[in-house]
């Protein structure tokens, strides 16, 4: 175990630790959460050759100031970001995402923003010291549960560090930058219990995300989707990607972090592989659903989950490095 810190300078927003989640607790009120953007998470880790399960620090639009108080390790930011380092030597470098980066004591990192995204990642060679909470570092800071009391991180928070910086070497890789407005979904249990118009609306016309949307849910605005059955339902259990319609007739897209149960009627469901697409859009984009069969959707999982494979098999040492 090192001793190697950041201390925190500014806390960003919605800073937290997280991993894939813990799972097998729904029947106890305790959902998955874990982080949003699957991708971008598991490309951080294996940049910094972290086990796919390590923590990382997530953050929304903004993220923290860090500054590493004691010892050396190795960084790196993976989604849209823009961020600097600052040197003990006064030195700027503006940094880029996917590309692992060498930080000395006394270096600072700055997550200024996200661009035209919402979530982005930092993970440490080595992982953070964080205490699990069944089996998971993730924060699912609604219930209090987690590392840090379940807290976001706050500022004077330490930041430790599990171990030394033990690889010189920096690495990086080439992901696209992909936007997608198009979302694939499958038919929900309660598809049947809204108007044939309303079923056809809601597939041919847009929605736009609203400013209400966190890691629990996204609401969306746009044409009204009319239930000719019951506008509530006995509460049922709820999966990541659910798209709820409560009486005002408004979808709502469950997150990470939903909760357990719902009473709402579900009109359909985000497949697995766009969900990353769907929440790294940010409030005023206008987002469509089409919708695919079961099927396609687990191919197109495979799919997904293979292409993440294949970046992190063409991560390449590189040279520009700065000490």
């Amino acid at each position: 175990m090192s001793n190697n810190f950041f201390e925190v300078l500014r806390a960003g927003i919605n800073t937290t630790y997280q991993d894939r989640g813990r799972f097998h607790m729904q029947h106890l009120g305790v959902a998955p959460g874990g982080c949003m953007d699957l991708k971008a998470f598991l490309i951080a880790n294996a940049l910094v050759g972290n086990h796919s399960e390590d923590g990382v620090l997530e953050f929304a639009y903004q993220g923290p100031l860090l500054q590493l108080v004691k010892g050396k390790t190795k960084i790196v930011i993976t989604g849209n970001v823009l961020f600097q380092i600052t040197t003990t030597k006064n030195e700027i470098i503006n940094g880029e995402c996917y590309k692992s980066y060498n930080l000395n004591e006394g270096d600072q990192i700055n997550i200024l923003a996200t661009k035209k995204s919402a979530y982005g990642y930092l993970a440490v060679e080595g992982g953070f010291s964080v205490k699990p909470y069944c089996n998971s570092v993730s924060i699912l800071a609604r219930a209090q549960i987690g590392p840090n009391e379940g807290k976001k991180i706050e500022v004077k928070d330490k930041i430790i560090i599990k171990r030394k910086n033990t690889n010189e070497k920096n690495f990086g890789v080439n992901v696209l930058k992909k936007e997608k407005n198009i979302i694939r979904v499958l038919k929900g249990p309660q598809f049947d219990y809204f108007s044939k118009n309303s079923q056809k609306d809601f597939f041919s016309t847009g929605y736009k995300i609203t400013n209400l949307t966190d890691r629990m849910g996204m609401r969306l605005e746009g044409v009204s989707i009319k239930n000719t059955i019951s506008a509530n339902i006995r509460s049922e259990g709820i999966t990541k990607g659910a798209i709820q319609v409560p009486a005002d007739g408004q979808p709502i897209v469950l997150l990470t972090d939903h909760p357990t149960i719902g009473g709402y009627p579900k009109i359909a469901n985000v497949i697995s592989a766009d969900y990353h697409f769907l929440i790294q859009k940010i409030p005023g984009e206008k987002i469509f659903f089409q919708n695919v069969e079961l099927q396609e959707a687990e191919q197109l999982y495979k799919e997904h989950l293979n292409s993440i494979s294949e970046i992190i098999k063409n991560i390449k040492e590189i040279n520009d490095t700065f000490k």
